[in-house]
């Protein structure tokens, strides 16, 4: 990554944040990454798939920021994407709470799997602040580099973009809240959808139907949050 010309990033992405990569953590975590590898550790998501939510969601077409932690850490679930998962691989039970939200605030039946891309297509960012993981190892890259750039992701959209959507859910998503211009943007927070603390607010919190009305109210077409059946999904 020390080499910008190596940077797989999205070319709007690669305008507004690419110089971050420059940094001297960023060379750090690149090398980290490096000797984690050739010690034979399983890092996810694959990568090629590691700016993934980036390519699907070019810098001037995010209408929505959902923010997450770090990619999932058991084999063939990460993709890039936060809370997704491919097509074929069950959704996890954060996930599945989701749903869930979206089936009580917009009578959205439950999708029959969790390939979270049309909503990437449709501007929604599903960025993780960690953009990498070990298998089996939960939290395994963080306090590595990465949440210093996805900061930079958040701020430079904050500061470059207006009337965006932030669905921050969880005490670690709220923290990156104060990087937020609130005046310029929706800032919605509720309890993570974890089965462990979703009963707690983020069922009830109505934040699908919460950032369309805002998204319209500012001339912007609303999210479509149903996701096709898998038999119509486009590779």
């Amino acid at each position: 990554m020390s080499d910008e010309d190596r940077i797989k990033l999205e070319p709007s992405w690669k305008t507004h944040v690419g110089e971050y990569f420059q940094r001297d953590d960023m060379r750090q975590l690149s090398a980290f990454l490096r000797q984690r590898k050739a010690a034979g550790a399983r890092i996810f998501p694959p990568g090629p798939q590691i700016f993934a939510a980036f390519e699907a969601t070019p810098f001037d077409a995010v209408k929505v920021v959902i923010l997450g932690q770090d990619p999932y850490h058991g084999h063939g679930q990460a993709h890039g994407l936060c809370f997704s998962v491919p097509p074929g691989v069950p959704p996890p039970p954060s996930l599945e709470n989701i749903f869930k939200e979206i089936q009580g605030d917009l009578g959205i039946p439950r999708p029959d799997h969790g390939y979270l891309m049309p909503w990437a297509k449709q501007g929604v960012l599903l960025l993780n602040a960690v953009l990498t993981v070990e298998e089996g190892r939960a939290g395994a890259h963080a306090n590595k580099g990465w949440e210093g750039f996805t900061d930079h992701v958040i701020e430079t959209l904050s500061r470059e973009r207006e009337h965006l959507v932030f669905l921050l859910w969880g005490s670690y998503a709220q923290a990156k809240g104060k990087i937020i211009d609130a005046q310029r943007h929706r800032v919605l927070r509720a309890p993570h959808p974890s089965p462990l603390s979703a009963h707690r607010g983020f069922f009830g919190c109505g934040h699908f139907s919460a950032a369309n009305r805002y998204l319209q109210q500012h001339g912007q077409a609303p999210i479509d949050w149903r996701l096709p059946p898998r038999s119509e999904l486009q590779p």
